[in-house]
């Protein structure tokens, strides 16, 4: 299994319309990934006050090549370019891999 997570820091005055987020993005990109390997998709908000982190997206894929063939997909462009109805916090991406 290799994991994406991908995190939406963020100030107070950082906008993040959850509601969207949910409903719209997480399906997106589960259509998108989904047929590629993504097996699992998850969201949780730490940040009460909307400063630090406001934001984290886990996306659980098969493996490495699962990840690399959704990356490929040329509709990941519009799973990207999806994330500016939704905030204006630029995401982070981070990846790991079991040892």
């Amino acid at each position: 299994m290799t994991t994406v997570l991908v995190t939406y820091p963020g100030t107070a005055s950082t906008r993040f319309d959850r509601k969207y987020y949910v409903e719209q993005h997480l399906p997106l990109v589960n259509k998108v990934w989904g047929p590629h390997g993504l097996e699992n998709i998850a969201a949780f908000f730490p940040g009460s006050d909307g400063s630090g982190t406001i934001a984290v997206c886990l996306c659980e894929f098969r493996d490495e090549l699962a990840l690399s063939t959704s990356l490929q997909d040329p509709e990941t462009k519009a799973v990207m370019n999806d994330v500016q109805h939704f905030t204006d916090a630029k995401p982070v991406q981070l990846k790991a891999s079991a040892l």
